[in-house]
Formats: structure tokens, C-alpha cells, sequence
């Protein structure tokens, strides 16, 4: 790397390192983040930029040989709008040679409801539940979007899941008994718990992604999906 970034340096050019599905349990991680912290101290012309799950990028930013990279620029992922989802699904199908319905596109855009690896996961389904056919129908976003539900429970559900404390849980199956939003002030008398407790708990899973706070005091589960999932896991 040094002999690179030396090479680099008489072009007058840097380095960009991405890293995608940050995993803070891999040796590799740990090693990348640890050499990049000498390049900045050294001055270095390195840029790094990763992405991964609330709850991995927690982890990485608390454990002790990484926690350097808690003073990184850090940019949290929201949902998509609807009509972005729309555009990047009809685009996306046009560019592969297809034409998809108005109705099955609207059937699309509401199951994925913003949810950035959702469109992928409906999207690639929906393709392939489509075979030859020129057109993707509803019925084929319909089985899309099935096949992409559960994979989306078994590849980032049953993760974050187990990732949960049983304090955590109580919390969101407290949330899940509201239809839209939680009143943060009533969760005390529904838990039983002090505010204390309250605010713990709201901040380790505002941190793991798991909740959001879109406005101050009022709490929703951040992954489309999750309440239901949790409920049938829970129930």
C-alpha cells in the first residue's frame, strides 16, 4: 500500500478505498480500518468509504482498535420517495428490454414502501418470475414480491433480530401495539419502566437503525416490514 500510494503521490492523485456490507467481525475489517488510520496520520491522500447495516457500522464504530473512526463523516440512509422508487423501477425494467404495467409498477413501489434493498430484491424477482415474457405483470411483481419478503426475513430480519437484547424486544413489541407512530411518554406506563429506561433503550435501537424518531418523541420502526415480522416471530 505504501509503495502505491507513494507511486500515486508523483501523479498528484490519491487512493479511494470502498468497502460494501461492513462486517466488523471479519479480521479483514478491523485490519483495513486500523491500516487506514497510519495513512491518515502519515498524511496520506486515502479516502475510505463504507456502507453496511446501522447495527455492523455500531459495532465497528464501538470496538476498540476502530473507534478512531467514530470522528468519520457518518450519513444515515432514509427511505427512498415513492417517486424515485418508480422511476428507478420502470427505468431500470426499459433498460433491460422490458415494459412492466402501470398496475404491477404501483404494486412494486407500495411492497417496497422506500426501502432501498427491497427494490433490488423485487426487482431482481420480479424479472425472473417474468422468464421470456416482454411485459412483467402484477402477477409477477405479486410473486416478486413474495419471494423477495422472505428473503429480506432471512437475510436482514433474523439478523437484526439476533443482534436484540429481550429489553429490546419488549420495546418494539410495546411499539408494535401502536397502528402508526409511539408516543414515547406512553411507553413508560406500557413497559412499566422508567424514563431512564426508556431513553436507554430508544437510543440503542434509534442506533442500531432498527427505530427511527422522525419527529421528537414520536418513534417508528426504520425497516419496512420488521413490526409484522416481529409480531409473527414474537406472537
Amino acid at each position: 500500500m505504501n509503495s502505491l500510494l507513494d507511486q500515486l503521490t508523483k501523479t498528484g492523485t490519491g487512493l479511494l478505498i470502498t468497502v460494501d456490507e461492513v462486517d466488523p467481525s471479519l479480521d479483514e475489517m478491523i485490519s483495513l480500518a486500523t491500516t487506514y488510520q497510519h495513512f491518515v496520520r502519515e498524511d496520506r491522500r486515502v479516502v475510505l468509504l463504507m456502507a453496511g447495516l446501522p447495527h455492523r457500522i455500531s459495532a465497528l464504530l464501538s470496538g476498540k482498535s476502530t473507534s478512531f473512526l467514530r470522528r468519520a463523516a457518518r450519513k444515515s440512509l432514509g427511505p427512498i420517495s415513492s417517486y424515485e422508487v418508480e422511476e428507478a423501477f420502470r427505468s431500470t425494467v426499459m433498460d433491460g428490454g422490458k415494459r412492466i404495467g402501470e398496475d404491477a409498477l404501483q404494486t412494486a413501489v407500495e411492497r417496497i414502501d422506500g426501502f432501498p434493498f427491497m427494490l433490488q430484491l423485487v426487482g431482481y424477482r420480479s424479472w425472473n418470475a417474468s422468464h421470456d415474457d416482454g411485459v412483467i405483470s402484477i402477477d409477477h411483481v405479486r410473486r416478486g414480491v413474495g419471494l423477495a419478503q422472505e428473503e429480506l426475513e432471512s437475510r436482514v430480519f433474523d439478523a437484526t433480530l439476533s443482534e436484540l437484547s429481550q429489553a429490546d424486544i419488549e420495546f418494539l413489541l410495546a411499539m408494535s401495539q401502536d397502528e402508526d407512530k409511539t408516543l414515547q411518554a406512553n411507553l413508560k406506563t406500557q413497559l412499566a419502566k422508567s424514563p431512564s429506561h426508556i431513553s436507554i433503550y430508544k437510543k440503542r435501537l434509534l442506533e442500531a437503525g432498527v427505530i427511527e424518531e422522525p419527529i421528537r418523541g414520536r418513534l417508528v420502526f426504520a425497516l419496512p416490514g420488521f413490526k409484522d415480522y416481529l409480531i409473527k416471530i414474537m406472537g
